[in-house]
């Protein structure tokens, strides 16, 4: 379970925007039996994080309190991911645990993209579970939740076909200082490997007033730091009126009193537009961190992979990244060894490597999914070659990081103060561009500050530095 913070429940009320007798809203008056507790563990990305944040919100509220231990709960929710087999054998592995330890009167659910994925079959393998529901279905969350106080045995929500996206009336952080905020939900880009149009649905936005709303009770809150989060963000079209563009949005919620620093991730290249460069460059509370995803340096590996754009066409993105009067750091996601992939074509991703030179490279080997395009494609590459390919893969990335951190000693940084280390006067924290620094200072009480450092030592994968006071 994330770590959470002593705030009261009434300042983690965040009002939703939407429809206060919507689905996603209904039921946040009942409250759950006597002494009810649970136990929330998360699995994959930030998105999944922030809807653990909700959830938790929604339990909150209706009287539930957390714990830290599945012993001790007597709700236990898996949010999970199903983005590549291992994580999807990690969910399972945990659910056979309660095949024989599993209490009296506990009930068992699971959440997410894996919920999602394999829908009622859960039920068939772990019948000891009682709540199914998927990630594009939490807005049902309290009535599903009212079902199993209730005794019903079998709860699921497993709809796809929805417009709507998930608010809730209180969402419990997990950071007292940085907050994500989900914008857009769902995809329609239909990679060829991706599960996430299946699990998540199509692409629906939040109208910008409701997300404007959120941030300023957040910064009255004290957050300064809020990173809007999509499947692909910077997909976001405003159903509203206003019909902002992301772009706008991103400025829109900089200048909101009390932000410092406004992030954003997932982008799809497809959708990266010069305007988005412009705001990152007009306006130095948007962070100057891109992460772009590229899957593949082939460009007919990306056709197979159907990513809608050619090496060449991403590589004139990043060109305009880097064309940038501010330096904008950029780091991306790699898939190695998928159907059909020669080794010619890995060539390719390596030589893309060396031309882009990322900030930092996030590579994975292909992972067949159900409900997916390439599921059908014959298997051309060995589990001993994938590997092979992204040792590989990775050497080269960390020469490459080894060299652009070098660039770095001597100069200084603003940081957000995040973690403090179990070691005397060493703590860490982010830069605006999105790398970890480490360092040390003498000073007290600097978890959620800002303070400036200068880098002192470096390494492939870290920068260490000492608090300019």
């Amino acid at each position: 379970m994330a770590p959470t913070f002593d705030i009261s429940l009434e300042s983690l009320r965040v009002r939703s925007v939407a429809d206060p007798n919507a689905a996603g809203n209904v039921a946040s008056s009942a409250t759950a039996p006597a002494s009810s507790t649970f136990f929330l563990e998360t699995f994959g990305c930030q998105m999944n994080d922030h809807d653990s944040e909700k959830v938790a919100g929604v339990l909150l509220s209706r009287g539930y309190q957390q714990v830290e231990s599945p012993d001790s709960a007597s709700l236990i929710l898996y949010n999970t991911c199903s983005i590549r087999e291992k994580a999807a054998q990690k969910v399972f592995s945990r659910l056979g645990e309660y095949r024989t330890t599993q209490k009296a009167g506990q009930v068992i659910g699971v959440l997410g993209c894996l919920a999602q994925q394999e829908g009622e079959e859960i039920f068939a393998r772990a019948p000891w579970v009682s709540l199914v529901c998927g990630s594009a279905s939490y807005r049902k969350l309290p009535e599903l939740i009212t079902q199993l106080e209730a005794g019903n045995q079998r709860v699921t929500g497993l709809e796809t076909d929805t417009d709507e996206t998930f608010e809730t009336e209180i969402t419990r952080r997990d950071n007292p200082w940085r907050a994500y905020l989900t914008i857009i939900e769902g995809c329609d880009k239909s990679c060829s490997y991706c599960v996430v149009p299946y699990t998540r649905g199509p692409e629906r936005s939040r109208a910008s007033a409701s997300i404007l709303r959120e941030v300023r009770q957040l910064a009255d809150l004290g957050y300064s730091d809020v990173q809007l989060l999509g499947q692909t963000v910077n997909s976001y079209a405003d159903p509203s009126v206003s019909k902002l563009r992301f772009s706008e949005l991103l400025l829109a919620v900089a200048q909101v009193p009390g932000i410092r620093r406004v992030r954003f991730t997932t982008s799809h290249p497809r959708d990266f537009t010069a305007d988005i460069v412009a705001a990152i460059e007009s306006e130095r509370r948007v962070c100057n961190h891109v992460h772009l995803p590229v899957q593949s340096g082939s460009t007919r590996v990306l056709g197979a992979m159907r990513r809608t754009y050619s090496r060449a066409e991403y590589l004139e993105k990043v060109a305009m990244i880097r064309g940038a009067n501010r330096p904008i750091s950029v780091t991306t996601d790699i898939i190695v060894g998928f159907p059909g992939e020669t080794e010619q074509e890995f060539e390719e991703t390596l030589g893309l490597l060396d031309e882009v030179r990322y900030d930092g490279v996030f590579a994975f080997k292909y992972s067949p999914r159900p409900n997916t395009l390439s599921l059908s494609m014959a298997e051309t590459v060995s589990e001993e070659e994938k590997g092979r390919r992204l040792s590989r893969l990775q050497e080269r990335q960390r020469q490459i990081q080894a060299e652009r951190n070098a660039a770095h000693l001597g100069e200084s940084f603003e940081l957000m103060v995040t973690n403090k280390s179990r070691r005397e006067n060493q703590w860490s924290g982010h830069t605006s561009c999105n790398r970890v620094l480490n360092f040390t200072s003498q000073a007290h009480d600097l978890l959620g500050t800002y303070v400036q450092v200068r880098v002192t030592s470096v390494g492939p994968s870290s920068l260490v530095g000492e608090h300019i006071v």
